[in-house]
C-alpha cells in the first residue's frame, strides 16, 4: 500500500512548523513480546530510571524534547500522558512490556524518546492520508470502543474513513494494532522545537525494537512529512 501525507490549511495556519513523521513495516508478528524485545525492554527501562534518579515533575517537564508537547496540552487544560507515563516508569518502576509487540516497542521508544506516536493496522487504513486541526462537531470511536467528542483546534491525522488519532484524545479503534497485525504504520506528532532528526532517531528506535522481536520485518517507508 503506498502511504502519502497531506496537510491542510488549517494545519498549516494553526500549527506552522509542525511536522508528521511515518513509519511503515510490513511482515511482522504483533504477538507477547519473545524474549530479544524483552531483554530491550528491560535495558531501557534500566537506563531510563538511571536518567532521571532524583528528578522532580518540572525537571521532566523542562526537557527539550518533552517541553514542546507539555505546552501544547496545557492549552486544552491537560497534561501530557507520556509525561504521566515517564514517571510510572522511572519512579514507580512500571514494566515496559505490553500484552503485544509492536504496542510494546512504539511504548518503549516514547518513554525513551519522549516523542508522541501512535500505532495502526496499516491494513485497515484507508488512504489519503490528512493531516488536519479538529473541528468542534467532530467525534471518532477511540481504544475500547468510546465515542471521543474531539477538543476543537487539535491536531489529527485522518484517512478516507475518519479520524486515526487526535494529540489529546489519542487513537481511533478501527485502525488499533490487534494480534493478528502483520503490516503497521506508525504516525509521530512532530510540534515545533522538534527536528527532522529526532524524528526520524525515534522512528528508527521503534524499527529497532521492532526487529527484534520480529526478524521478518521489512521497513517500507520511513520519512518526515513536512506541510
Amino acid at each position: 500500500m503506498s502511504i502519502a501525507l497531506e496537510f491542510t490549511d488549517a494545519w498549516r495556519a494553526a500549527y506552522p512548523g509542525t511536522a508528521v513523521g511515518l513509519l511503515v513495516i510490513t511482515s511482522v508478528r504483533n504477538a507477547s513480546p519473545g524474549e530479544g524485545l524483552r531483554e530491550r525492554l528491560r535495558s531501557i527501562e534500566a537506563a531510563v530510571r538511571a536518567r532521571h534518579t532524583g528528578r522532580s515533575r518540572t525537571d521532566l517537564e523542562r526537557q527539550p524534547a518533552m517541553r514542546p508537547y507539555v505546552e501544547h496540552y496545557r492549552r486544552f487544560g491537560k497534561t501530557y500522558h507520556v509525561l504521566l507515563q515517564l514517571e510510572s516508569v522511572a519512579f514507580r518502576r512500571r514494566p515496559l512490556a505490553a500484552d503485544q509487540s509492536l504496542v510494546s516497542a512504539m511504548f518503549a521508544a516514547e518513554i525513551d524518546d519522549l516523542l508522541l506516536t501512535a500505532g495502526h493496522d496499516l491494513g485497515t487504513v484507508r488512504p489519503p492520508l490528512v493531516a488536519d486541526v479538529t473541528r468542534r462537531e467532530e467525534r471518532y470511536v477511540g481504544i475500547g470502543t468510546r465515542t471521543i467528542d474531539v477538543k476543537p483546534g487539535d491536531l489529527s491525522i485522518r484517512d478516507d474513513d475518519g479520524i486515526l488519532s487526535a494529540v489529546i484524545c489519542g487513537p481511533d479503534h478501527r485502525t488499533r494494532l490487534r494480534e493478528d497485525t502483520s503490516s503497521a504504520l506508525f504516525t509521530t506528532y512532530a510540534l515545533p522545537g522538534i527536528s527532522d532528526s529526532e524524528v526520524e532517531t525515534h522512528l528508527r528506535h521503534i524499527e529497532e525494537l521492532v526487529r527484534a522481536d520480529c526478524a521478518t520485518a521489512c521497513t517500507e517507508l520511513i520519512a518526515t512529512c513536512r506541510p
